[in-house]
């Protein structure tokens, strides 16, 4: 399947290769950034790679005397028109246009970013795909919204399946961005997914891993990587709403998440008082002043794992990561490049490399990921 606005949206680098192709691009990629460091596994692909998104945006615009509802062009502010998109969830793409189709017929202004005029800005759907639960978030700039109710009737009434509606206004210059400001118009404001026997409460602000399929398979990486006896002590560092660390608790003694955004904390609490799970503690906290402090109070940690942005860990997580000395750390990358830096510098400290499992989370997309094993030394390497 070839999308016909590809060139002008940018999201897909990768349209023009076969999936297979895709695939061998990116093993090829990390093999020469990090297969230097230890045997790299053949990448773990997806059988359908198309519709697989459950987070979507939509831009809303004015052009030519209409309203117009699109992608915002790679690296520029231009919106260009589309309603589905061959990634994304097909029934979340549904919603899109049912929405773009009431802001027309309920007159209501969209927003030029360029001026700063007008009133509806972007729609967010976020789909739990085992739960089969829908989120809308409707994004407007400061203002009444009129008739705010009689559009969440007529939106449920074409898509009775939604279970929230929330609205939430965004007054900074920044396109696609969620402000302070919510009010929930319909459900509970929040959805919850199921993953490897867990449930997770997602709101419009909490993070999530995109691609759910996917997610399954990284995360089992990391259960299998970690390989937990049940006496273990972890580190979750950039935790997040504590995804991985709630998913490995029922296989450990403790863990501890760390996250420095104090919302997604929030959310990691009640992501453990929804699952029972008692054994885990969730801090908000630079990770590395966190370790860095255990370390200095002598706590032993057995297992680390970090799941850092794409700018990888920091030069003085690193370094607190070693201060700390687990047994074991288990690395989850979104960029091969930072990967290789921080590889070569947790090497140096005195860890060996054994396993590199490449995941595509983003099929048609320049992006991979990777969950690595680390072991601890005894000697360091030579240099």
């Amino acid at each position: 399947m070839n999308c016909p606005i590809y060139k002008k949206c940018g999201g897909c680098q990768l349209q023009n290769l076969t999936y297979e192709e895709q695939l061998s691009l990116k093993q090829s990629k990390i093999i020469k950034l990090v297969g230097k460091y230890c045997h790299v596994d053949e990448i773990i692909g997806m059988e359908n790679p198309y519709h697989y998104r459950n987070k979507i945006s939509r831009a809303f615009g004015f052009r030519n005397g209409r309203i117009i509802c699109g992608i915002y062009q790679s690296a520029s502010r231009r919106i260009v028109q589309a309603e589905e998109c061959l990634l994304e969830d097909v029934y979340a793409d549904k919603i899109i246009k049912t929405v773009h189709s009431l802001c027309i017929s309920f007159k209501i202004k969209a927003y030029d970013i360029n001026t700063g005029k007008g009133f509806f800005r972007h729609a967010l759907i976020r789909r739990a795909v085992n739960s089969g639960e829908t989120m809308v978030v409707l994004v407007t700039a400061k203002g009444d919204f009129p008739k705010k109710r009689d559009f969440v009737n007529a939106l449920l009434q074409k898509h009775p399946d939604i279970t929230t509606v929330v609205w939430n206004v965004n007054q900074t210059e920044t396109p696609l961005f969620l402000g302070e400001k919510s009010e929930t118009l319909y459900g509970e404001g929040y959805i919850t997914e199921n993953l490897l026997g867990n449930r997770f409460r997602i709101s419009p602000r909490s993070f999530y891993q995109v691609n759910t399929k996917q997610t399954e398979i990284l995360y089992s990486k990391v259960i299998e990587f970690a390989d937990l006896s049940g006496r273990e002590k972890i580190i979750d560092a950039y935790c997040g709403t504590g995804t991985i660390g709630l998913t490995l608790a029922g296989k450990a003694k403790s863990v501890i998440g760390v996250e420095s955004n104090p919302d997604a904390v929030a959310d990691a609490v009640i992501n453990a008082k929804l699952n029972g799970i008692k054994n885990t503690k969730f801090v908000a906290a630079d990770a590395g002043e966190f370790m860095q402090e255990l370390a200095e109070k002598n706590e032993k940690i057995d297992t680390v794992i970090t799941d850092p942005p794409r700018a990888g860990c920091s030069k003085r997580f690193v370094e607190s990561l070693l201060s700390l000395s687990p047994k074991k750390i288990v690395y989850v990358s979104c960029n091969p490049e930072t990967l290789t830096r921080d590889l070569f510098a947790l090497r140096k400290g005195g860890y060996k490399v054994k396993k590199i499992q490449p995941i595509d989370m983003f099929p048609f997309t320049e992006h991979a990921e990777c969950v690595v094993s680390l072991t601890r030394h005894n000697e360091l390497p030579k240099a």
